[in-house]
């Protein structure tokens, strides 16, 4: 099935609601945007030369127009590449060539960084030009049809490693894991809108899907980005709001709702992932917004889908297990199946941490043109994600780290993350990144660089503090004070940056 059913079926049954909105203006109804989606797929097939199976790729940041290319890349049976628009513009050439992408629809910055590129032959069309506009009014194109295994989206990975890799989400993984929406993360219904206030080339734009077929409004901010007073203010003049977010953003949020005692009555739901929220900062963000909150944990390679803390476990305080259920990304998603691997392969008992495995209708493809990372990563249908975690005898699954973040010290195993969790307790301590150096002695050594709140705590006291919380040799056996810890564009510490920093300066 072709996902642009789901923008017809809306436009039949809901052509006068906002589909587009900029700010407090609807740009489009459901009618209007299911033309101009079909006006231009048409261009696309004739003009451009798309043909099925081909890449388009989008590179902006977010705006209204995002949206029409997408749906009319997949209209026209071509595969969508979504392209994060704080990128270099090298990395972005890098998304473009690897995908081989047939043209890339471009807002003006990125037209005129592109054409800076030597040598880069991509053909653009510029989202808002005189092309686009004349390709809005052509004659509509009918929906080209797909079918569920049909490659939809070329999902590049953040590449904090290494170059980033495309993984292939088809329409099948796509429709679960907008069907999976409804069961485990929220419902949608009319009247209700979501705000683009984080990348739609990503985790924001995967949940459009289930916002188009339930008819609800898409609502991006003028700012085109995250923007605490202005998403506040959107929250206040729009109603049922879901927001997808990532911890970084909800912290930010939460700081100016306190700082202006800000009410934000359009609000229904915040749903956050994408990175580590920790036990203080889930507190202090449940404090702040209610019953409002959702988080999930998924990956590109399985979109959105691999577990759920749910609306109503954030609320569930009166459980004995309450502590640890805080600091878990809570129960499976109802569309897969997760279970922890050792390193032979072999499935561990509840409370023994190994690698997350996600086997289910959501999982990738594959990676375009890559088939040594989808052997390591594809094993018998699982997905190994790299990540480090245990599930207890509740089903509730706890992270640890990435295993590549594990620190060995002494021949122990020491999670990075459970160190953070400590330390972000003390109230001098406003970011804790906690990283792994050589050690002649231990094999590596624990070291917490922190972001002080204020003054810079003594380390003894936050020596004292870890050792009333934690195993005397997971502790970190040094501190380092900086002015804030490098960061991709979803707000995910960058270790490997950090480890990298640390060895200029001298200190491995």
């Amino acid at each position: 099935m072709n996902l642009a059913h789901w923008l017809e079926r809306s436009a039949r049954q809901w052509p006068d609601r906002p589909a587009l909105v900029l700010g407090c203006d609807v740009v489009a109804d459901y009618r209007r945007l299911a033309q101009q989606v079909a006006a231009l797929a048409r261009t696309l097939s004739t003009q451009c030369a798309i043909l099925t199976g081909d890449r388009v790729a989008v590179l902006a940041a977010n705006c209204p127009e995002m949206l029409i290319a997408l749906y009319a890349t997949w209209h026209c049976g071509a595969v969508a590449v979504p392209v994060n628009a704080k990128l270099h513009p090298n990395e972005a050439r890098f998304i473009l060539e690897d995908s081989g992408a047939k043209l890339a629809f471009v807002s003006d910055d990125w037209e005129t960084q592109l054409r800076a590129l030597p040598g880069l032959d991509v053909p653009r069309m510029r989202l808002g030009g005189e092309d686009w506009q004349a390709a809005l009014t052509a004659q509509p194109l009918g929906r080209v049809a797909r079918e569920r295994d049909d490659l939809a989206w070329l999902f590049y990975t953040s590449g904090t490693t290494g170059k980033p890799k495309g993984a292939m989400l088809t329409h099948g993984n796509l429709a679960a894991m907008t069907l999976n929406y409804f069961v485990d993360v929220d419902q949608v219904g009319e009247g209700d809108a979501i705000l683009h206030a984080a990348p739609v080339s990503h985790g924001s734009g995967l949940y459009n899907f289930a916002h188009v077929l339930k008819g609800a409004a898409q609502v991006f901010p003028a700012s085109q980005g995250f923007d605490a007073d202005e998403v506040i203010a959107l929250l206040q003049a729009h109603r049922g709001v879901a927001v997808f977010a990532a911890p970084t953003m909800v912290k930010r949020l939460a700081d100016r709702v306190e700082a202006t005692g800000a009410a934000l009555p359009g609000l229904k739901t915040i749903i956050y992932g994408g990175g580590p929220m920790y036990v203080a900062d889930r507190l202090r963000a449940m404090r702040v917004f209610g019953s409002r909150l959702v988080e999930i944990y998924g990956q590109g390679e399985t979109p959105m889908t691999i577990s759920v803390f749910s609306r109503a476990e954030h609320q569930n305080e009166a459980h004995p297990n309450r502590a640890a259920r805080l600091a878990s990304v809570g129960v499976p998603m109802s569309a897969v199946q997760v279970s922890i691997r050792g390193e032979d392969g072999g499935v561990l008992q509840a409370g023994e941490t190994g690698e997350v495995c996600v086997k289910g209708p959501t999982v990738m493809a594959g990676y375009w043109n890559n088939a040594e990372a989808t052997a390591r990563a594809l094993r018998d249908g699982w997905l190994m994600t790299g990540d480090l975690g245990a599930i207890d005898a509740d089903g509730f699954l706890t992270l640890k780290d990435r295993s590549k973040d594990l620190i060995i010290s002494g021949g122990s195993n020491i999670y990075p993350r459970e160190v953070e969790e400590v330390l972000l307790m003390h109230p001098g301590v406003a970011e804790v990144s906690v990283i792994g150096l050589p050690d002649a002695e231990w094999g590596e050594r624990v070291v917490a660089v922190v972001v002080a709140r204020g003054s810079a705590p003594a380390t003894t006291a936050l020596d004292a503090f870890c050792l009333e919380h934690i195993a005397r040799f997971k502790r970190p056996k040094e501190y380092r004070f900086v002015d804030s810890l490098p960061k991709n564009n979803y707000g995910k510490v960058l270790k490997t940056v950090l480890r990298t920093q640390l060895a200029k300066d001298g200190d491995v």
